[in-house]
């Protein structure tokens, strides 16, 4: 059930923050936007409301598979860990159980999200004009006409390796922020419930869901700026060669403030993001073992 209940949780969350997510990617893959605002004028100005919300569709079902296996990997992983140390699967966990069970579900992911991210960056990413704005110089047509075009495309220009682009960096976000994810929601949870309460209230699910995504991305901000800039790196570019020079590269151009643009968009993305995973996935579980019991 952990499984279902994360792909709903995920699918949801998707098509709350992504507009948000295209902003923040152009921030951090191109130097001509002033900041935030400045960004969303002029996606605005020449796209108008579909150009935050390039390859959504594919996007949400993704994110859905990916959530699934993430949440269900996190489970059935701590699962494991508490019957190793403890001898019972529902024994309660110490906080390093919860840490490793986050990392081990951040590491599942990488491998299956790494070539929708690809999409995702390239799609996002994309100036796509609305015919609606008028251009002194004729219009090309865009490289990518939806996600599924674009990961065709890249696999046929870049080889199966075009797919996995940014791995590395995408790797080394997830692992860490997904233990500081899980482990930050099962703290808050356990401190703000109540004595004799074996499960939190939905409050302190939406408290606890929104402050661990806040925190998880905070610390994934420079990995998350290193995946993009490599994910957007094109076969007739090859500006990067890998995770290390991307970064020597950004910072030496750019100085060390590169590896936090978007810091603040992916915080305030993050909240209401992760509220709504957290009290979906919980919802979805409570409702179930409702349903189940009265049966």
């Amino acid at each position: 059930m952990d499984f279902i209940a994360g792909a709903i949780g995920g699918g949801l969350s998707t098509a709350v923050g992504y507009p948000l997510d295209t902003v923040k990617v152009r921030i951090q893959t191109e130097r001509h936007y002033n900041g935030i605002w400045h960004c969303i004028q002029e996606t605005y100005r020449t796209e108008k409301v579909w150009g935050f919300y390039k390859g959504v569709s594919a996007s949400v079902l993704t994110v859905s598979v990916i959530s699934s296996v993430s949440f269900g990997t996190y489970k059935n992983f701590l699962c494991t860990i508490c019957k190793l140390r403890y001898g019972a699967a529902d024994a309660k966990p110490s906080k390093l159980d919860v840490s490793l069970a986050g990392g081990a579900a951040g590491a599942v992911r990488v491998v299956l999200m790494t070539p929708s991210e690809v999409a995702k960056v390239r799609m996002q990413t994309q100036r796509n004009p609305h015919p609606s704005v008028a251009s002194p110089q004729p219009v090309s047509k865009p490289k990518y006409r939806g996600s599924l075009h674009c990961l065709k495309v890249i696999a046929k220009e870049e080889g199966f390796g075009g797919l996995y682009k940014g791995c590395s960096a995408l790797l080394c976000r997830d692992c860490s922020s997904s233990a500081i994810y899980f482990l930050t929601y099962s703290a808050l949870c356990d401190w703000f419930t109540p004595a004799g309460k074996n499960k939190p209230g939905f409050l302190v699910v939406l408290l606890s869901g929104g402050f661990a995504g806040v925190l998880a991305w905070g610390l994934a901000t420079p990995m998350d700026v290193i995946k993009s800039r490599m994910q957007t790196d094109e076969s007739d570019q090859h500006k990067y060669k890998g995770l290390v020079h991307c970064a020597r590269e950004s910072v030496r151009k750019e100085g060390a403030k590169v590896l936090f643009k978007g810091l603040g968009l992916n915080c305030i993305r993050a909240f209401p993001v992760n509220m709504v995973v957290f009290v979906t996935y919980e919802a979805v579980l409570r409702f179930t073992d409702h349903y189940t019991n009265k049966k």
